[in-house]
């Protein structure tokens, strides 16, 4: 495939998709005035964002989905859309569309991309089946499931076949428009072509969590209709049958190469037109780029290989050189982030350790529903690749990384915020921070210190780095900050790109404003459609302004995973259930409740180090039973599950102890029935110990309060967990009632002022004043919002309600609690228990009989 001298003259691209728009960008403003591109696309509109699909069912219009339309604008373009090319004649370089207009020219760019598959099943195109592919698809199925949900009168059940990528954000779609839905997945695990098993399960949890059922290992063999041909039932190779309302069908793509195919270019067995490493197929006018491209025998759906195939055959086209020899596609990046809200995950590089030698560092935190793993090369020094699920948060960071030295211990990488300092030096400049659209780190540097950009919005105009899929955003914005830094220039401390303001600042809109909704702060504060950092702060934010339910309105779309359901993700699926019992004082009455509750459910039973009582292995549909009868018994929900207020420690004090000085019992009751639901950036301890032998690690608590003879001396800024921090004395022989003013008055500047997952410690040093400043404020009004402070808490105090209490009288709500859809009551099959020191645990892998267990526990391992 040898590569022919640019003519100059006549392009036409045949396809409108993304990766055809990205080429004509490219191409014409390189090219001069002798250049002429014709764009022929199928679909009667301009190219839009086939990504951000999903947008579309959180509000996106289809003109919010549309790509730039600038490139619309130069007369050296001219774009016919709403038909299409049936025909190439190569001698006479002409093609034809289906109008009969046939156009000649010099140069012919396929970027047909790909069609959506469906399973050669009986049945598969009954009315209500659907691909997820275009917005044609996407528009048709919003109509049937409003059309379908008004004729029936009830909630729609929903199906979606293929549990990949696709599968799992058309799932999160069906979801929005109010449709209970299942993921159907022949394979073993979810998204099997990114994730390896422990990564899978995990995955599994975290959807099973947001109320959508996972059926793997399953092979739909037939879709059934009703008297009217509309589908109503799958039936599955095992012999089980699912009744259903909509079927999705996500079961992979394939290249739209029956052009290529008739017009006899080379075209790979299995599909797509054969290239070489400049796009070019075997008839040398001819390049492909895309989903239709078959490079080394691969087609791939991803959007960042074809942005990479566009750039290098513009630049083949024009003759131009920007560096060393010729263009050439480097070949697949198939790092991919799942777009799906409250789901965090993440595969980069050499995912599954196919290099020879390769080492696993694996985390896993299964109380927290995370689990990472990074892969790196025999001697530990090279990031070859990771999967991230639970928290994806290190994505941005890493994947520029593969390839190169990762500069510090790996482990460091795999901690949560809080743990192991991850290293922070620079980014080299070949290290490659957009994969979609091949933007590197020294590209957003020449941004900032050559072209004069100043924000992220600057960058990513200028660069396109984060303007397709989004995932590279945080490190995009790490490295704008650091480089503005570097030339004295204010640096922006936007919470991310839908919000310029930083959660204090946006904590201070929201309070001005008065607004009451997500959807009402975004429109007049933001931009866009809001993402997994900005929704969760709001929700906070809003909590402690407005109050209301967790699980009311929009706010339970904003949640975090635990919060979807009140109750905490375990590592089998399974979840915790944490009674508050401040204080850890507890009647015998209330233990042999939790006793019984826990015998009769099957529940394992731990004291926690927080003085509760906490019982494991309840089914989703457990938890409203479960509840009833502790809410009945006088207990409410200890917010294990929050960024809020978890325990008040206390040792027995002055009651019973012959060294206590005062009441730290009473006290510590008194402070949890305060504080109790008040959401904050991050979760919040306390501590009362009734002497200064300390016997309730109060100075390890965000508040810590010991007794004297004079009075409460009280401590601020100290927490355990991977970086421990002793708090510091911020006021001594303080009156109860001072005790109190002045905690009220802390937690609540804290909840004002603090940055997104701040905890108190940093945020106080941070302070002008450090502790001196924090005392100012607190004791002397040095700001003049005491009076706000103390009329916020009191609004909150005043207004507490038991999220569980008030979620039992809801049927609403309670529909969530559903581990199947079409059988409430029925067990989750994959959950397995084994008899251990006289309670169960979850089975291991090896006790299930399906092969090793990678991680057990919250552990961290080598492998090679």
């Amino acid at each position: 495939m040898s590569s022919l001298p640019a003519l100059g003259t006549h392009v036409v691209v045949v396809g409108a998709g993304m990766v055809a728009h990205r080429f004509v960008e490219s191409l014409l403003s390189r090219a001069d005035g002798r250049w002429r591109v014709t764009l022929i696309g199928e679909e009667d509109r301009h190219p839009y964002d086939r990504v951000g699909l999903t947008g579309f069912f959180a509000g996106a219009s289809a003109d919010d989905l549309t790509l730039d339309r600038s490139i619309f604008d130069d007369d050296r373009l001219r774009f016919l859309r709403g038909d299409a090319v049936v025909r190439i004649d190569r001698s006479a370089r002409r093609v034809t569309t289906r109008s009969g207009l046939s156009v000649g020219y010099d140069r012919l760019v396929l970027a047909t991309g790909s069609y959506a598959a469906r399973l050669a099943v009986d049945g598969f195109g009954l009315d209500g089946c659907f691909v997820y592919r275009t917005l044609d698809d996407v528009e048709s199925l919003e109509a049937f499931v409003q059309r379908r949900s008004a004729q029936l009168g009830r909630r729609l059940t929903g199906t979606v076949i293929g549990g990949g990528l696709l599968g799992l954000e058309a799932a999160g779609a069906l979801q929005g428009l109010g449709v209970d839905c299942t993921v159907v997945q022949s394979s073993d695990r979810l998204m099997s072509a990114q994730l390896d098993l422990p990564a899978g399960g995990a995955l599994r949890r975290l959807i099973q969590s947001r109320g959508i059922r996972v059926r793997t290992e399953t092979v739909t063999t037939r879709l059934d209709p009703d008297r009217s041909g509309q589908v109503t039932g799958l039936e599955f190779r095992d012999g089980s049958y699912e009744r259903t309302d909509v079927v999705v069908f996500t079961v992979g793509v394939r290249p739209r190469d029956e052009l290529a195919r008739s017009a006899e270019l080379d075209v790979h067995p299995r599909g797509g037109v054969l290239i070489d490493a400049g796009c070019q197929s075997s008839d040398p006018r001819i390049l492909a780029i895309g989903e239709v491209a078959n490079f080394d025998g691969q087609c791939v759906g991803l959007v960042a290989p074809g942005y990479a195939m566009a750039e290098v055959a513009a630049t083949r086209l024009l003759g131009l050189d920007e560096h060393s020899g010729e263009a050439s596609f480097p070949g697949y990046d198939l790092s991919t982030k799942l777009k799906l809200s409250g789901v965090d995950v993440a595969s980069f590089g050499d995912a599954f350790a196919r290099t020879p030698g390769a080492l696993d560092v694996v985390y896993a935190d299964p109380v927290a529903g995370v689990y990472k793993k990074l892969v790196l090369s025999d001697d530990a020094k090279t990031l070859l690749g990771g999967i991230l699920v639970g928290d994806a948060s290190a994505y941005g960071s890493l994947r520029p990384l593969v390839g190169g030295a990762l500069g510090g211990d790996p482990v460091a990488y795999l901690m949560p915020e809080g743990g192991v300092a991850a290293p922070t030096g620079d980014l080299p400049d070949d290290a490659l921070v957009c994969s979609c659209n091949s933007v590197s780190a020294g590209r957003i540097r020449h941004a900032v210190h050559e072209e004069g950009c100043s924000d992220v919005a600057g960058v990513k105009s200028c660069t396109k780095a984060g303007a397709a899929c989004g995932s590279c955003l945080t490190m995009v914005k790490k490295l704008v900050t650091t480089e503005l830094a570097k030339t004295g220039a204010n640096v922006s401390n936007a919470l991310c790109e839908h919000f310029d303001l930083s959660r204090r600042q946006l904590f201070d809109a929201v309070r001005i404003s008065g607004l009451h909704t997500f959807s009402a702060v975004i429109e007049r504060f933001g931009v866009g459609r809001g993402c997994d950092i900005c929704k969760p702060v709001l929700a906070s934010i809003l909590s402690t302004l407005v109050g209301g339910h967790v699980l009311d309105g929009e706010n339970a779309t904003l949640q975090d995973t635990n919060d979807h359901v009140m109750a905490n993700l375990q590592k089998d699926g399974s979840y915790s259930v944490v009674p508050r019992i401040p204080g850890g004082e507890i009647t015998p009455e209330g233990l042999l409740v939790i006793g019984q509750v826990a015998q009769d459910f099957g529940l394992y039973t731990k004291i926690t180090g927080g003085q509760r009582i906490d019982m494991f292995g309840a089914r989703l549909e457990q938890l409203p039973d479960i509840w009833r009868r502790l809410v009945d018994a006088g207990f409410e929900s200890g917010h294990a599950y929050g960024k809020s207020l978890r325990t008040v420690k206390s040792c027995v004090g002055s009651t019973w102890c012959r060294y206590g000085v005062q009441d730290s019992v009473g006290m510590a009751v008194q402070l949890e029935l305060r504080y109790r639901g008040l959401r904050s950036p991050h979760k919040l301890k306390l501590g009362v110990s009734g002497c200064a032998r300390e016997c309730a690690e109060a100075r390890g608590k965000d508040v810590g309060v010991i007794a004297t003879e004079a009075g409460w001396n009280m401590y601020v800024g100290g927490n355990g967990g991977f970086t421990p921090r002793h708090a510091v004395l911020l006021a001594e022989g303080l009156s109860d009632e001072q005790l109190l003013t002045a905690i009220d008055r802390f937690l609540m500047y804290y909840i004002f002022t603090a940055d997104r997952l701040q905890r108190t410690a940093p945020w106080f040093e941070e302070l002008d004043g450090g502790i001196e400043g924090l005392r100012d404020v607190i004791f002397a009004d040095s700001l003049g919002i005491c009076a706000d402070l103390d009329a916020a808490m009191a609004a909150h105090v005043g207004s507490y309600e038991d999220e569980w209490a008030a979620t039992l009288q809801d049927p609403e709500k309670l529909r969530r609690f559903a581990s199947f859809v079409n059988a409430p009551a029925t067990p989750d099959p994959s959950l397995a228990y084994v008899a251990e020191r006289g309670q169960p645990r979850p089975a291991t892998a090896e006790e299930r009989r399906d092969g090793g267990v990678l991680i057990a526990g919250t552990t961290l391992e080598v492998r090679r």
